[in-house]
């Protein structure tokens, strides 16, 4: 597909001057409440400490990024302080149907993708679970729902980020050995599947093909191995070749070491990809600080750890090519 002039637009405003996308993520919503709530004993935090964590994050972070990925619900007053760069608005409601194990999607009541660009957006971000031994009437639900919001975007002109993340359907523990020698092959087919022009995708917002705690050879590991360092690495490469499109990879709720190695790994193994979208594992621990400590506390934090971890991102992100010179863009 070739680019609208607005899609271009969008992904310009949300790179870096190397056309590298470096941009950080914080459109967390239950799993950010539950932080703080442990944090807080338990207690629901209030709108408004949500509302400030996010603000005083996206301050401190889009100095070292090129662009902040907010949601709507709590994110809307902190893309006021992104210090001029782009801006990635969440279009899912967070998190997904839990009447059923089949993670179906759904989209922020009141808000459509014109909406979302009069809010200041430059750039659209849809999240699905999917994994393709679902039940056929599930995943074929999901790809509607996706193939709408491609065709959505693709008239009001707006980059959209595609993330999926696997899930397991087979009774296994997704933190266990048995599901990381599956997660490979579930993240291929996503690969694949989503990189198709159905989709409308304009960036793969894709999880690594493999458990890093399973990785022999690296920090990471835990004991129990699922491939070896050179087996993740030819897993990387063989799961990138399945796009032609710009893609930038997700920390997966990992730590910042544990993000930081993933990318290292990625690099080391040749893969052309086009930057980051990486939330948690550089700003989680703030979460707690903030609660007990507070503004003070969160923004000291920010300046020293928080930067640091974004510094070590952007510093891996040397390895990244631009998003136009994907084989998509060079086709295009």
């Amino acid at each position: 597909m070739k680019l609208s002039p607005g899609k271009i637009a969008g992904l310009k405003a949300m790179s870096d001057e190397r056309g590298v996308i470096a941009a950080a993520a914080m459109d967390q919503r239950g799993l950010l409440k539950k932080m703080l709530a442990k944090a807080l004993g338990g207690a629901e935090p209030p709108l408004e400490m949500m509302t400030e964590f996010k603000r005083i994050v996206a301050g401190t972070l889009t100095k070292h990024a090129s662009a902040m990925l907010l949601d709507v619900e709590y994110g809307l007053p902190a893309s006021k302080n992104i210090n001029g760069k782009g801006l990635l608005l969440a279009y899912e409601k967070s998190g997904y149907d839990t009447s059923g194990p089949e993670k179906l999607p759904s989209l922020t009541e009141g808000w459509s993708v014109m909406r979302l660009k009069e809010a200041g957006a430059d750039g659209i971000k849809i999240l699905i679970y999917y994994n393709q031994y679902e039940n056929e009437w599930v995943n074929e639900q999901k790809k509607a729902w996706l193939e709408r919001i491609g065709q959505e975007c693709l008239a009001m002109e707006m980059p959209l980020f595609l993330e999926f993340l696997a899930y397991d359907v087979h009774g296994e523990n997704e933190a266990g050995l048995a599901y990381a020698k599956r997660k490979p092959e579930i993240v291929r087919y996503c690969t694949e599947e989503f990189t198709k022009d159905r989709y409308a995708a304009d960036v793969l917002k894709v999880e690594p093909p493999v458990q890093m705690a399973f990785v022999s050879g690296t920090q990471a590991f835990k004991g129990e191995a699922a491939y070896t360092r050179d087996e993740a690495m030819e897993l990387f490469r063989s799961t990138a070749s399945y796009t032609d499109k710009p893609m930038v990879y997700l920390s997966a709720g990992t730590t910042s070491a544990v993000f930081i190695e993933m990318l290292e790994l990625a690099a080391e193994s040749g893969v052309e990809f086009h930057g980051v979208l990486g939330g948690r594992a550089t700003w989680q621990d703030g979460a707690p600080i903030f609660a007990t400590q507070g503004e003070a506390a969160l923004q000291q934090w920010l300046d020293t750890v928080g930067t640091q971890n974004i510094t070590n991102v952007n510093n891996v992100l040397k390895a990244a090519r631009p998003w136009y010179e994907a084989r998509s863009m060079k086709s295009a």
